[in-house]
């Protein structure tokens, strides 16, 4: 981080800027979707792909016939995007309020992994840990037809609000509620596959995110 951050200094909100790099692991850690950027023949391109953090490199994969993924590989500049929205803050006028939130920036160019088996592999426990002791391994064809991609995790941009609302005294003194609203877990729920055989029980991987048991 040192030096990449210089050209990522902050023109507004500074008091929201973070430089901890415990603090970006963590997000990238928590969170499994990431919003690529990126210049395709001419046309700005966004595109949303599952992400995992491996030490001092982000992992993304997709098609090889992906000609997004191949222009990523070719060299072209990214700027990668994380977010958790953990809530609303909710202030005493529409203008001052905002949510909570944690949302990262990640600049620079991806290159191919060479081992691809063992990258899908921490993609897939990074969704589902240890979910791939319970199922095959890739074969040599869903290899084929798979690009692995990293981006070395050295230039990024992390805000971070989890502040009360600042009303000016006037509103503060009006009728309005104000405070935080933070967004509790979703439910979480297991539903079989209609061709799953009977007998064949919820795996550890899935059970662990705290599913009822959902087995035919």
């Amino acid at each position: 981080m040192v030096g990449a951050m210089a050209t990522l200094e902050p023109t507004r909100m500074p008091d929201r800027m973070s430089t901890s790099r415990a603090e970006l692991d963590a997000l990238l850690d928590a969170q499994y979707l990431a919003h690529v950027g990126l210049t395709v023949e001419g046309e700005p391109v966004v595109f949303p792909t599952l992400c995992a953090r491996d030490g001092d490199r982000l992992l993304i994969h997709g098609s090889t016939g992906s000609r997004w993924m191949r222009s990523l590989a070719d060299g072209a500049s990214a700027c990668v995007t994380v977010t958790d929205v953990g809530g609303i803050v909710v202030a005493r006028s529409a203008f001052e309020s905002s949510m909570i939130y944690r949302s990262a920036l990640l600049f620079g160019t991806f290159t191919e992994v060479a081992d691809k088996g063992a990258a899908l592999v921490l993609l897939t426990d990074h969704v589902l840990p240890d979910r791939s002791r319970e199922v095959r391994a890739s074969t040599a064809k869903e290899l084929a037809a798979t690009m692995v991609l990293q981006l070395p995790i050295d230039q990024w941009s992390l805000r971070l609000n989890d502040h009360w609302p600042e009303d000016p005294p006037e509103d503060v003194a009006g009728p309005a509620w104000a405070g935080l609203v933070r967004f509790g877990p979703a439910p979480v729920t297991a539903e079989p596959a209609p061709d799953l055989r009977s007998g064949i029980a919820v795996p550890g991987s899935v059970a662990a995110l705290g599913t009822p048991d959902a087995s035919p």
